[in-house]
């Protein structure tokens, strides 16, 4: 007789799913249409306020400004990273391969792309939020759309979504292309191409590939490698002089991209910096960054590992590298954290399975903590603290906690994983050794064939 577990953890069901058109065409045809009618109707009454507040705050989409001034650039053959941008003489801070993508933006009046990238950035929001659906594995697929819907309308409203669309930023975009990677089936042709590309853009995606790589999808890493590289060598063909500036000097001069120690800076890097009141933290920041890398990896890696045994255990392992590679990287302003969405959304997967559970994971209470973490990323504290002239150099004490809010919900995201990933293995070998193991047939016992 076969023993039933009922306390086993459902499979992971993060793992690979029918991906395409076809899987969003059936998701929408099954869709309850009174749930869905309702979820469309909150998300055009959101929309609506934010476009009414954007219009109050104003928008000066000043990224997106420097990206068409590169993309012109690149077009009229003049130097690439000479260009300065609006009174703040902003430069062009990314590769000549996202150079040469952003041609097109030339072609374009100034007002026109404005409505075409914060259309475009709303599309990947919703993007992004079916996306992360499938990767957490929730909620069920006839419910998908109601997620999607609610995420695109509300998700609006957390700072660094708010920011991204201000600004005119492409954080979305390169999320889709890394989630859309991640979340394809196993062992498929070509997996590690999106990553490879958003690398491309904008070298701090490469984490992922080093992801890939410590969780033995060898391939998959190099893949992504290997299309990093191209895009490489693609800019080096089109825009020799460029590459050679910036792979040579520009990458490394940080000053180009901004200072490390204004409240726009939401890294481990900038919050020590704050901290010390020093605008070059030194080996202190880099220690500490150091430290959390590791950290992080390790518990990314650990928590892939365990996928086959534990549920969700890759999206834990996705967003505790997303995670990882914001707190560590230099600067990671505040548009940076979009992939808050994605977290969000796998936070309100596991609240969603609370009283479900066995009593040593439930006693995490996901609940109270999808309020905290929601809550931080809508609070809009960084910008709440004198920050004006050279004021992020001289905070109190209380100030430095809402000036460094996302590095510390980063940190507390990475020891919440540990926890969570400790407590389920441990709950697991619990179950595991309950159960007795059957003993062998004693074939001298056994009963002879009649």
């Amino acid at each position: 007789m076969t023993v039933v577990d009922q306390d086993r953890p459902a499979p992971d069901v993060t793992g690979p799913e029918p991906a395409g058109r076809g899987a969003v065409l059936r998701a929408l045809r099954d869709a309850p249409r009174r749930p869905t009618l309702t979820a469309a109707a909150v998300a055009l009454v959101s929309l609506l306020g934010y476009a009414v507040a954007r219009h109050l705050a104003g928008s000066s989409m000043i990224d997106m400004m420097v990206y068409r001034a590169e993309g012109r650039a690149v077009a009229d053959h003049s130097d690439l990273y000479a260009i300065r941008v609006s009174e703040w003489a902003l430069p062009a801070t990314y590769p000549p391969f996202a150079a040469m993508l952003f041609v097109p933006t030339g072609w374009i009046g100034v007002s026109a792309l404005r409505a075409l990238v914060t259309g475009g950035n709303l599309v990947l929001l919703g993007v992004l939020a079916w996306l992360s659906c499938r990767l957490v594995g929730w909620p069920r697929r006839e419910l998908r759309p109601v997620a999607v819907l609610l995420t695109a309308g509300l998700g609006v409203w957390l700072e660094p979504v708010w920011t991204t669309l201000r600004y005119g930023q492409v954080n979305l975009a390169l999320a889709c292309l890394v989630l859309w990677d991640l979340t394809r089936a196993g062992g498929r042709r070509g997996t590690g191409i999106g990553i490879g590309i958003a690398a491309g853009i904008k070298l701090t995606p490469g984490l992922f590939a080093v992801y890939l790589l410590l969780t033995g999808r060898v391939r998959a890493a190099f893949t992504a490698f290997a299309t990093f590289l191209c895009t490489v060598a693609v800019g080096w063909i089109a825009l020799p002089d460029a590459s050679h500036g910036f792979w040579g000097t520009y990458l490394f001069d940080s000053s180009r991209v901004g200072k490390t120690e204004i409240v726009d800076n939401q890294s481990v890097r900038g919050a020590v910096a704050r901290l010390l009141h020093d605008t070059d933290p030194g080996p202190a920041a880099l220690l500490a960054a150091a430290v959390v890398g590791v950290f992080g990896l390790v518990v990314a890696v650990r928590a892939s590992r365990s996928a086959p045994h534990l549920p969700r255990a890759e999206a834990w392992g996705v967003l505790c590298t997303a995670v990882t590679g914001l707190l560590v990287s230099p600067i990671s302003w505040t548009h940076h954290w979009v992939w808050c969405v994605p977290l969000g959304m796998l936070l309100c997967a596991e609240a969603s399975r609370e009283r479900s559970r066995p009593l040593p994971v439930r006693r995490l209470r996901w609940r109270p903590i999808v309020a905290v973490v929601l809550f931080g990323f809508c609070c809009y504290s960084m910008w709440m603290v004198p920050h004006k002239g050279t004021r992020d150099l001289h905070l109190s004490g209380w100030q430095q906690l809402p000036a460094a809010v996302y590095p510390v919900l980063g940190i507390a995201v990475l020891v919440l994983a540990a926890l969570r990933l400790r407590r389920r293995l441990t709950a697991a070998g619990a179950r595991s050794s309950t159960v007795p193991a059957q003993r062998p047939l004693d074939r001298r016992r056994a009963p002879a064939p009649r």
